[in-house]
């Protein structure tokens, strides 16, 4: 009897032992599954995020470049990254295997002068700004407003703007207390040449997410 009871009770240790054996099998299958799945995740997303220029310019409709390729990776338009240009519109299509499409707000329509922010808001034109430096007071306030540090000047000297590195995103208009800040179609698109060059520096600096506050 007691021989028997010694077979049964090692029968039932191996039998329990390939059980636990199997369902560890399990957790680990599973645990190497769920962790591909969030590395593909957020390499996707990384990804786009890694094309796009960097700028934070808001012009997409986001708060910054992450929040937007985050936007990307569930399905909005890939073509609202004005400071990007359409290469950037082609490489974010190639990277996803879908058909790219026109980059938005990327029309030239020539020399003629916008002087109100909502005229051009509504207009497909890419803008860049201008300050009329005869009535700029140098209060700095439009420099600490500019993502892309497209703004040179010093307190109560005059400032100018880089057309080159402007973006177009209209950020410095609302800080200005004397608005002297005009918004002016871009004679040229100079991103195709300079994109690697806007702001290396702050291409991690200004990797925000969503809710989270711009700082400089």
């Amino acid at each position: 009897m007691t021989e028997q009871l010694s077979l049964f009770l090692n029968a039932l240790y191996v039998v329990g032992g390939l059980g636990l054996g199997f369902a560890a099998v399990l957790w680990i299958i599973k645990a190497i599954t769920q962790r591909h799945a969030i590395v593909t995740e957020h390499s996707v997303r990384d990804a786009i995020n890694e094309l796009l220029p960097q700028t934070q310019c808001g012009q997409c409709g986001h708060p910054g470049c992450k929040p937007y390729a985050e936007a990307i990776e569930s399905g909005e338009a890939i073509n609202k990254c004005p400071p990007g240009g359409q290469e950037t519109v082609d490489n974010i299509a190639t990277l996803l295997g879908v058909d790219s499409m026109p980059l938005t707000n990327a029309s030239n329509f020539g020399d003629a002068q916008y002087q109100d922010a909502a005229d051009v808001a509504n207009a497909t034109i890419d803008t860049v700004v201008v300050i009329r430096e005869d009535e700029c007071i140098g209060c700095t306030k439009c420099i600490t407003a500019c993502p892309v540090d497209a703004i040179i000047g010093a307190a109560k000297f005059m400032h100018t703007v880089v057309e080159d590195l402007c973006t177009g995103c209209d950020l410095c208009i609302a800080p200005c207390p004397v608005d002297c800040i005009d918004i002016t179609p871009r004679k040229s698109h100079p991103y195709d040449n300079l994109k690697a060059a806007l702001i290396a520096s702050d291409k991690h600096h200004f990797a925000i997410g969503p809710g989270e506050p711009r700082t400089r």
